[in-house]
């Protein structure tokens, strides 16, 4: 019985006929230098127009933010150091 219902569903699926030759694209011409260089900047100021660009003010204000994140970090990690060197410091007199 199984190998009935095997038999059917073999027969129910259609087969994919193979092409017999596969078509190889064409390779297109290589263009000039120049104009593949013309082409890039082209594409390149299309893509330009595209990008949304923030108001002046936006991108001064986030400079000024991310400018103020590093200095507090940066005395952070100051105030860490001079505190871990001196106890390293303290560490090496009393060894010693």
């Amino acid at each position: 019985m199984a190998d009935e219902i095997k038999k059917d569903s073999v027969e129910a699926t259609p087969e994919k006929k193979e092409p017999a030759k596969a078509k190889q694209p064409k390779k297109a011409k290589k263009r000039g230098f120049f104009k593949r260089i013309g082409n890039f900047f082209r594409e390149y100021r299309s893509e330009l127009k595209k990008v949304v660009w923030y108001p002046r003010s936006r991108v001064i204000r986030d400079t000024g933010v991310a400018v103020a994140v590093l200095v507090v970090c940066g005395i952070i990690v100051g105030v860490l150091d001079e505190i871990f060197g001196g106890l390293i410091y303290l560490l090496g007199k009393i060894g010693g």
